[in-house]
């Protein structure tokens, strides 16, 4: 009975974090920043979800390929994250500016 509670809130929190994944990535004025969004939501909301599926099938096949997914997912975002900013930086992508990016930078000048 308690793993049923454990396993809805680890889909409906894994669900929540996919879907801010998803909406960051569509709503979010910068390419690092979509970035940050889609990795970090994203590999957390994944992670919670297999989490839920091994709980469920308590299968030891399962479980090992629930866990190297998720081993996979927390070795492989940030490495995929770093190379989207690097080619970025090297295509020149224009980024998002605030106020206070642009009043530092013209103090920086005088």
């Amino acid at each position: 009975m308690i793993l049923d509670w454990i396993m809805a809130i680890m889909i409906l929190l894994g669900g929540f974090f996919c879907l801010v994944a998803g909406l960051g990535v569509l709503r979010l004025p910068d390419v690092l920043i979509r970035m940050h969004a889609s990795t970090k939501a994203g590999t957390l909301g994944a992670g919670l979800i297999l989490g839920a599926v091994a709980i469920y099938f308590a299968e030891t096949g399962v479980v090992t390929r629930a866990l190297a997914t998720i081993l996979f997912l927390l070795i492989t975002a940030p490495v995929a994250a770093h190379m989207i900013g690097r080619a970025a930086f090297r295509s020149r992508v224009a980024l998002w500016k605030t106020e206070i990016e642009d009043g530092a930078e013209e103090r920086l000048h005088r």
